[in-house]
């Protein structure tokens, strides 16, 4: 057996229908150098597959699941989740606004108890899935996929090395560089085999070509082995199969022969490999070669690449933000060696039509809310043969064939026209009329430039990772971490692909990025694919201003400007006659409220409002849009805040998420309503607008009730001291002043940061005298977005060693193979929300100094980073050896932001002028 490994601890690995003949001793896979682009206009190397450029996800096997294997691509408007069957491509995808449910909906106004939390299937309604395009070539899919890779095995005469293990073929084996060969398969689903049988080859018709042993082994995920069946000796016969029986006969998804030669570099001859079992029959695979698939998170393009018998087979798909188009794009390197069947279908029941003169496919339809919808994928470019058959499109004899998708509905972001616009249809033709005569490599060249733009605002280094290790697969490397080995590449592409998923789910002109980002498989997903006022959606943005991601987060304000009108009447149904407006836990893209009031809601938009101003200085947009709503919602808790007898003012009725009891006063509200009241003095400062009232908000700040430190030395979380010691819920509402609030800081008020450490020790579970490790972080702490929050938290806190804890906690138990993060089920707040709170290691402001490394881990001693944004309108570099700055730089993006700056490097303070 394999060394011993849980795989309850796994994340899916498996992918779908796959046998693989791979040596023991593969090359390294060839890795682009750092930043160079991919060049998918290039030509085909014929007989050879493009490299996977530096920092992509990459994998070894198709995928078959949705969440966990499946890759994202999106340009904030149209996102899709592709799969990379080589046989049935299948590509799933969305538009950002196609939502069911109600205008303005209200639990209050539509009888619906504040605890009714069934959203997707009640008058509030939820995201929606939109369809589904699939491209079929040759074959229909059996039991099995036959992947058959070579890296270090030489094939030499007769042998064709991607028929050569279904039977029959005349093969000629020779390992490179291990006297070992081992041949895989993945199969779609758990089976068992009982039996299998092995072909001598009749190549030479000698047994010493013969192997001189063999195991077969299964695995529940593709990674860990268990031996099933060993023997040794020469097979009988040549040319003829010889049938084994299992020994020890288990269900697995993954099974796998390691043949072992006399000697090293000795030639291996076998015709055919046969299973045969419960659920199993290889007769029934499709052949298929040096299968990979990646996304490559700088150029944000999906490659699938192959060979079969015939040819090599590359698919690029993007999601162009310029073009506003899915743009896919198969070809071969073999001339008129493409045959498919493609086809279209709506997740919402309308019918599909092709038109053959056209060369597109479409369907339109209208849901019960009245939201009209419709989409069209179109053949633009091929050298192919191209007819209709009902409603799918067929191509015949093409080398390359280049389309496009739009998708679109009549929703517009506007309260004031009630949430509707133009009729999508005439939308989408007009587009894709536009676009008829672009080449494919004009569309890549100009999305390429956006995205890699985009993506090369940031860097960050803290460590490399082993050329052997990068070579691998990233659900390998992903096994690998779980381990516990090290992979400083591996959380540093968590950190990008946050970026990156934000980037493409989030840009202004659209709607922020929801609890699945912009990407839902379902027509009732969980909790609706809402927007979560509590945590999930700020989340989804803390990394927007820090990590140069600021115009993502225009689309968050934009969308708070306009559910503030519905929300107005919402709030004064709910509360009487108080002036501003609020919001309950979850809101959709109509103006809709529904479950709990979480009454500081809009306070915490407003940070957000103050924040995108603070890191960009834009006093336009501050005093035209930030500045009205951040006063109205001060007006709203000057009329609900309440006067106790201690003369002190408390929020009432108030809730910590999402637990414990309603009281007033709770620290969740008071901390937020305090970040309220002071980004509005702020913002009043800097315009010189209002000076009466913000004294009135400041004396409203003073009198409000402060935090406590309660009996354990815990920072409490309700007024009354009744937090238990042995509470591990998921939430750490009452730490909201640590992060991303700035009421707390160990400079500041030293005291409530000792007691805010201890409440955060606490809530993760680990007890005094027990290492601080990941794996004594306990269940409920485990959720895609608590190892974000607490890794800010301990970045705050200065607590390197356990923020870094945090992120492995993250890696290791709640992202998938895709590095889609897992609440459970899949939600991206963990995705996103890391990526806000990494930088909070490596570069603070949120106290008017600017404080380079304040909570590095003994493992990240040497690194550097660039592109990190500073409040004040600041870009910083910083390089770094020995866990010391040796260098850095404070660029301010205009004149105005020159002004010497604070900065603490080394732990001492200095007077530095920017840049410019």
């Amino acid at each position: 057996m394999s060394r011993p490994h849980d795989p309850t601890r796994r994340r899916l690995l498996q992918a779908g229908g796959a046998f693989v003949l791979v040596s023991a001793a593969a090359p390294a896979l060839r890795v682009l150098p750092a930043h160079a682009a991919p060049s998918p206009t290039g030509p085909l190397a014929a007989g050879k597959l493009p490299a996977v450029p530096d920092g992509a996800l990459w994998y070894a096997r198709p995928g078959l699941d949705w969440q966990s294997e499946a890759l994202p691509i999106g340009n904030a408007r149209l996102g899709a989740m592709l799969f990379g069957d080589p046989a049935n491509e299948r590509m799933q995808f969305n538009e950002q606004s196609l939502w069911g449910g109600l205008n303005n909906y209200d639990n209050a106004l539509a009888g619906q108890p504040d605890s009714a939390f069934d959203l997707s299937v009640r008058g509030f309604g939820c995201y929606r899935d939109f369809g589904e395009f699939t491209a079929r070539f040759g074959a229909e899919s059996g039991a099995a996929r036959l992947f058959v890779r070579t890296p270090g095995v030489v094939s030499s005469g007769h042998a064709d090395p991607l028929r050569a293990l279904t039977g029959g073929t005349k093969t000629l084996w020779r390992p490179a560089r291990a006297p070992e060969v081992i041949w895989q398969v993945d199969l779609q689903a758990t089976a068992t085999v009982r039996r299998y049988s092995l072909t001598p080859g009749t190549v030479r018709g000698r047994a010493r070509f013969d192997p001189v042993g063999w195991r077969l082994e299964g695995s529940a995920d593709g990674y860990a082995w268990t031996v099933l069946d060993e023997r040794a000796g020469a097979l009988a016969g040549r040319g003829e199969p010889t049938e084994f029986t299992v020994a020890q006969p288990r269900a697995y998804r993954s099974y796998r022969f390691v043949f072992t030669t006399e000697r090293r570099s000795q030639r291996l001859e076998l015709a055919g490999i046969g299973l045969t079992g419960d659920g199993i029959d290889s007769a029934t695979a499709v052949a298929f070669g040096d299968y990979r698939r990646s996304l490559d998170p700088r150029a944000a393009v999906q490659t699938t690449a192959f060979r079969t018998s015939k040819a090599t087979v590359i698919r690029e798909c993007f999601a162009s933000r310029p073009a506003d188009v899915l743009v896919l794009r198969y070809r071969t390197d073999t001339a008129g060696a493409l045959d498919a069947v493609f086809a279209l279908t709506s997740a919402q029941g309308a019918e599909t039509a092709a038109d053959a003169d056209a060369r597109a496919l479409g369907f339109a339809g209208e849901m019960a809310n009245e939201l009209k919808f419709a989409c069209r994928i179109q053949i633009t470019d091929t050298d192919g043969t191209v007819s209709a058959d009902r409603d799918r499109l067929r191509l015949a004899g093409a080398t390359t064939v280049t389309l496009l998708l739009d998708a679109r509905t009549n929703y517009r972001m506007s309260a004031a026209d009630d949430w509707r616009g133009e009729d999508p249809l005439p939308r989408i033709d007009a587009a894709l009329t536009d676009l008829a005569d672009r080449t494919f490599d004009e569309l890549w060249a100009e999305h390429a430039e956006e995205a890699t733009e985009r993506a090369e605002r940031v860097a960050v280094d803290w460590g490399s990772t082993a050329d052997e290790v990068l070579a691998q697969p990233t659900d390998v490397r992903l096994a690998r971490y779980d381990d516990g080995e090290d992979d400083p590449a591996l959380e540093q592409q968590l950190f990008g692909y946050g970026r990156y998923l934000l980037g493409s789910s989030s840009q202004p002109g659209g709607l922020p990025a929801n609890l699945q980002g912009l990407w839902n498989n379902s027509n009732e997903p969980p909790w609706a694919s809402d927007y979560h006022t509590n945590i999930n959606l700020q989340m989804n943005y803390w990394g927007a201003e820090t990590t140069a991601l600021a115009d993502s987060h225009v689309a968050l304000v934009e969308y708070i400007r306009q559910v503030a009108v519905p929300s107005r009447v919402a709030t004064r149904n709910a509360f009487g006659e108080v002036r501003g407006w609020t919001a309950r836990t979850s809101q959709s893209i109509f103006g809709g409220n529904s479950w709990e009031w979480n009454t500081v809601a809009s306070a915490w938009y407003a940070q957000h409002l103050w924040e995108h101003y603070a890191f960009g200085r834009d006093e336009a947009y501050l005093r035209d849009l930030a500045y009205p709503l951040l006063k109205e919602v001060c007006e709203f808790w000057e009329d609900r805040l309440i006067t106790k007898d201690d003369g002190l003012l408390y929020a009432p009725d108030g809730w910590s998420p999402e637990h414990g009891p309603r009281e007033d006063g709770v620290m969740y509200d008071q901390q937020i309503i305090w970040d309220l009241f002071q980004n509005y003095r702020e913002a009043s400062e800097v315009l010189g607008l209002d000076p009466d009232y913000r004294a009135r908000v400041a004396k409203l700040q003073e009198k409000l009730a402060p935090n406590k430190i309660g009996r354990w030395g815990q920072l409490q979380e309700w007024q009354t001291d009744r937090d238990d010691p042995a509470d591990v819920h998921r939430h750490t509402s009452h730490l909201f002043a640590v992060y991303p609030g700035r009421q707390i800081t160990p400079d500041t008020t030293p005291e409530l940061a000792a007691a805010a450490l201890v409440s955060l020790d606490a809530r993760c579970g680990v007890r005094e005298g027990q290492p601080f490790t990941e794996d004594s972080v306990t269940g409920d702490s485990r959720r895609s977005w608590t190892w974000p929050w607490r890794v800010a938290l301990f970045a705050r806190l200065r607590q390197a060693e356990k923020a870094r804890t945090m992120i492995r906690g993250l890696l290791r138990f709640n992202t998938l193979s895709n590095f889609f993060c897992t609440h459970p089920p899949f939600q991206i707040d963990g995705n996103l929300g890391i990526t806000g709170a990494i930088p909070e290691m490596l570069l603070q402001s949120h106290t008017g100094v600017i404080e380079l490394l304040p909570a590095l881990p003994k493992a990240w001693a040497d690194g550097s980073f660039r592109g990190l944004r500073a409040r004040g309108g600041h870009r910083v570099d910083c390089t770094w050896r020995g866990g010391r700055v040796t260098d850095f730089t404070v660029t301010a993006d205009r004149a105005a932001d020159a002004s010497p700056v604070t900065v603490r490097v080394n732990g001492a303070e200095r007077q530095v002028t920017p840049r410019r």
